[in-house]
């Protein structure tokens, strides 16, 4: 496997993604005891080249290591961050990948990536009961965290009025939760 620099990886999906690619950060800093060098590369991705994005992940990388989908309710938008680490266990030559979809409330459907990276199968599910975002051509669409019976059209982790606002109880001896 050739292992890229983050600018060689940046510059790859700026040619992969033929202007689905709308910005790029990259950040270099020292971590730990021993000021080890840690690199994160952050895309942002139209929702048309999402797709193309992590089939060229999977180029760079036979193997790539899938962690997690971060939601982040933006108010009219959601941010889906798809969280990857090129080169895992490669000594000092991992780079944090971060690649953004934004999608707008009134379209929050992605598709997914279960195919290409079966493990994205349960970050796909808790996006969808949390977050209210269609993950489309999702093999298995069943809740993973909150029971059949919650409320449908309730998001727990949104912070519009499809989050769970009035279901929330103050625990005895707590003083009550502040709303704006």
């Amino acid at each position: 496997m050739n292992i890229l620099s983050a600018r060689d990886v940046e510059q790859s999906f700026k040619d992969a993604l033929d202007g689905a690619l709308m910005a790029t950060r990259i950040y270099e800093r020292e971590v730990g005891i021993k000021k080890n060098h840690y690199t994160s590369l952050w895309l942002d991705v139209k929702r048309d080249g999402f797709r193309t994005a992590v089939l060229h992940v999977c180029q760079l990388q036979e193997l790539p290591h899938f962690t997690v989908i971060a939601p982040v309710d933006r108010g009219d938008s959601v941010e889906l961050l798809y969280h990857f680490a090129l080169y895992h266990g490669h000594h000092l030559k991992a780079i944090a990948l971060a690649i953004r979809v934004t999608l707008q409330k009134n379209d929050l459907s992605i598709p997914t990536i279960s195919d290409i990276i079966p493990g994205a199968i349960f970050a796909e599910r808790e996006t969808q009961e949390m977050m209210g975002v269609k993950v489309t051509g999702i093999p298995d669409d069943r809740r993973l965290f909150i029971p059949d019976d919650f409320p449908q059209d309730v998001y727990p982790w949104r912070r519009d009025e499809t989050g769970p606002h009035d279901m929330l109880k103050v625990l005895s001896g707590r003083q009550g939760i502040q709303h704006e």
